[in-house]
């Protein structure tokens, strides 16, 4: 009877890398697994994938079945290999990586890792609105959390009395036999009797009840630097939920979001400022008292200044967090046209209007364009 194709099998084309081709086998693997689907067939199909998937995922062997087909593994052009078996496939890898690493499979006798020692609490990311006067020039800030914290009455262990596990004699893990159209494996899951910590106790801590940890309400100040910007996390070291085990304590981030300014413009550490200007002081020049992120300074605008002139003054900007150096400020001239006139500034304007303005250069290069 002729084999199907291998790379018909698994769905793949004759080009497909490595990770795609173990890709369509665990896709595969789960759709037809015997444990999975109850189909008549289910149990040839998983052998077909397997097969499938021990050639096209050895190099070597891929390479003599792309030269042979499968004449290759019976003894044919290529040699080599002959038929399938299910060493040619790290199913320890595979069953984990379609059941979850909750599961450990145990097929040469060995144990893995246990899973009681020490562990690091978890991390709290905190949301926090700032004004824009908070984020330049930094403050103080309290935070109300409930977290977890080590249960003072028995130090975090849970009980009294500590003794060995007598289900899972100390590893953390249970061993359980299971039978598989591959043979009898061995699957390696938590402890259900001590919660994978390995021991027991004489006496139950009442106060965790046994968890080891309480939930408390904990008030934490926190120093916000300068020059902090909507997006800028700050990471306050150890003081996030208790671990396990004797484990350290987690992180606390604070992700900022900043209120905009009525006025000044932020771009990372720079500031923009819109001054606007009437026509007398941007024709004749002026000086402006403006105002800074930290105090009022004279503006020197001289004649002549236009729209969207600007104007840098160094290091009036915002400091950068953790840094000595500051950004600047740029301030950005907005000539306004009056729109509401009296009769004493209308006439100076119409008298202002014969005196030749006109003459100006770029008055004259525009007249070149008008059509005579």
């Amino acid at each position: 009877m002729n084999k199907k194709d291998y790379y018909e099998v698994l769905g793949v084309s004759k080009t497909a890398s490595d990770e795609e081709i173990k890709r369509a086998f665990r896709r595969l693997a789960k759709q037809y697994h015997p444990d999975v689907n109850k189909e008549a067939d289910a149990e040839e199909k998983f052998k077909e994938i397997g097969e499938a998937y021990a050639i096209l995922s050895d190099p070597e062997k891929r390479r003599q079945y792309d030269q042979f087909g499968h004449a290759a593994f019976e003894g044919g052009a290529g040699g080599g290999f002959s038929g399938f078996s299910t060493d040619d496939i790290d199913l320890s890898s595979i069953f984990e990586d379609l059941f979850g690493s909750s599961f450990g499979f145990n097929f040469g006798g060995g144990s893995r890792n246990r899973r009681n020692g020490p562990t690091k609490g978890r991390d709290r990311l905190i949301k926090m609105n700032l004004t824009f006067e908070e984020a330049v020039f930094g403050c103080k800030k309290t935070l109300d959390l409930d977290l977890n914290e080590t249960c003072e009455k028995c130090h975090g262990v849970g009980g009294f009395g500590e003794k060995t596990c007598n289900k899972c004699h100390g590893r953390g893990t249970i061993i359980i036999e299971q039978k598989s159209m591959f043979g009898i494996f061995q699957t390696q899951t938590t402890c259900n009797e001590c919660n994978g910590s390995g021991k027991n106790f004489e006496t139950t801590c009442n106060e965790c009840r046994g968890s080891g940890h309480i939930r408390a309400k904990k008030e934490i100040v926190v120093t916000i630097p300068e020059g902090v910007d909507t997006g800028y996390q700050l990471r306050i070291s150890g003081k996030g939920e208790a671990g396990a085990n004797g484990g350290p304590n987690g992180d606390i981030y604070i992700e900022f979001s900043v209120k905009k300014h009525d006025f000044f413009v932020r771009e990372e550490e720079d500031i923009y400022l819109e001054v606007p200007l009437t026509i007398t002081e941007a024709a004749l020049g002026c000086k402006k008292e403006i105002p800074t992120l930290e105090n009022n300074v004279v503006l020197e605008v001289k004649a002549g200044a236009s729209t969207g002139e600007k104007l840098k003054l160094k290091g009036k900007g915002i400091k950068i967090p953790n840094s000595l150096r500051k950004g600047d400020m740029y301030v950005i001239l907005n000539v306004i046209t009056p729109t509401k006139l009296n009769r004493k500034q209308k006439k100076l304007l119409e008298e202002l209007a014969q005196t030749g303005l006109e003459e100006e250069t770029p008055f004259k290069d525009f007249q070149k364009y008008l059509k005579k």
